[in-house]
């Protein structure tokens, strides 16, 4: 589904996967659970293109359910990945980017759950080819911004396209309805951290922000909940 010019959101994939589309080849952020190459790769022969189009994939972070197609869609495409040097190790390794840390009753479910969550949200070892830095601007969409939004892991970037107004914040921010909360809970490395990559984020102003989760925010500006 185009969410704006040049910009899909890819339906049916969890976490949300994103992709460009520009005359000189596809770019994905994001690209899911192990289970959703196939479903990547299908949306983008559906929209006229071959798979050897898609030219880069921007990862966010190194969570399974953002990550756990990739090595699939390394060998069907031949993309570069492009990740933060934290996330990079992680994504090599196939392993998370940092322990969960459940609270009282979180404790007896995630213990109930944990052989199944771990098969679904399992990421296979996979190749990063380009670092990200902090600022570092990447040619897709007019100029798109990597930015350093640590927090919800130890090496987590978002990803800003001025010229459009597109924020893709990962897991930075949470969309609720027509509301934007920054990370919180147990799957939040540095709960600090995570707070201030929200303030600097919503300091962008951006008009349209695309996160991992819940439906894409328009006039975004005025829907960032700022943590005290």
């Amino acid at each position: 589904m185009e969410i704006a010019p040049n910009v899909h959101h890819i339906p049916c994939v969890f976490a949300n996967s994103f992709l460009i589309v520009e005359p000189d080849g596809l770019t994905l952020i994001d690209c899911g659970l192990v289970c959703t190459a196939n479903k990547i790769l299908k949306y983008i022969t559906a929209q006229g293109h071959a798979s050897r189009d898609l030219k880069h994939i921007l990862i966010t972070h190194a969570d399974g359910d953002h990550v756990g197609a990739l090595a699939a869609l390394q060998r069907a495409t031949g993309a570069r990945t492009y990740a933060s040097a934290f996330e990079a190790e992680c994504i090599r390794a196939g392993k998370t980017p940092r322990p969960l840390k459940p609270q009282g009753w979180q404790k007896i479910l995630f213990a109930l759950i944990l052989p199944i969550t771990a098969r679904i949200f399992a990421a296979r070892p996979a190749r990063v080819d380009e670092i990200l830095t902090d600022g570092q601007m990447l040619p897709m969409l007019g100029g798109l911004r990597a930015l350093a939004t640590i927090g919800h892991t130890p090496g987590h970037f978002s990803f800003f396209a001025p010229a459009s107004g597109i924020l893709f914040v990962g897991d930075s921010l949470v969309s609720e309805g027509a509301r934007l909360r920054g990370s919180r809970g147990m799957n939040t490395w540095d709960q600090a951290k995570a707070d201030a990559a929200v303030r600097a984020q919503a300091a962008l102003a951006p008009p349209i922000v695309c996160a991992g989760h819940g439906a894409v925010v328009r006039d975004a500006a005025k829907k960032f909940r700022i943590a005290e």
